[in-house]
């Protein structure tokens, strides 16, 4: 069942902010990593700044690649401002969640609590990337935030 942290009525000042699979698992899964940041807390940290910023957001979670990609296109028919998306493992994986990026025109951040670069040798290739506007990575949880403003500013 995907998850919808905060949902609002979408605008053109909406960003969608997609977590992909094991990512309601935060705060609990290999905080060495992941660090100790709950999806919900990252949430709360991201609504105060988008009522900072004048901006809504609509935050969601699922562990199943076919919600991202229709998230993705609701996100392309609602014409958000931008969508931050955390696709998980299926980042290396997933040609179509690179396709579902490609066929929209809303910018997209990838974002990576870790820093994919320096983990194991599968997850050093992204299928997201290449269609992506850009990539945040390495900064945990403070990566959703610098994504927000960085959609801001798009």
């Amino acid at each position: 069942m995907p998850k919808n942290i905060s949902a609002g009525k979408s605008t053109n000042k909406t960003v969608f902010v997609l977590n992909g699979p094991n990512l309601n698992l935060l705060g609990m899964r290999e905080p060495e990593i992941y660090g100790s940041d709950t999806l919900d807390d990252i949430a709360g940290q991201l609504e105060d700044q988008a009522h900072d910023l004048d901006l809504d957001v609509d935050i969601r979670q699922s562990n199943h690649e076919g919600h991202l990609v229709d998230w993705l296109q609701e996100a392309a028919a609602d014409e958000a401002q931008a969508v931050i998306l955390n696709a998980g493992a299926l980042t290396h994986t997933s040609i179509a969640l690179h396709d579902a990026i490609k066929a929209i025109a809303v910018p997209v951040i990838e974002v990576h609590i870790s820093n994919p670069a320096a983990r194991e040798e599968f997850r050093q290739k992204s299928m997201i990337a290449p269609v992506a506007k850009g990539t945040i990575c390495g900064f945990g949880a403070l990566g959703y935030q610098l994504a927000l403003d960085a959609a801001h500013k798009l």
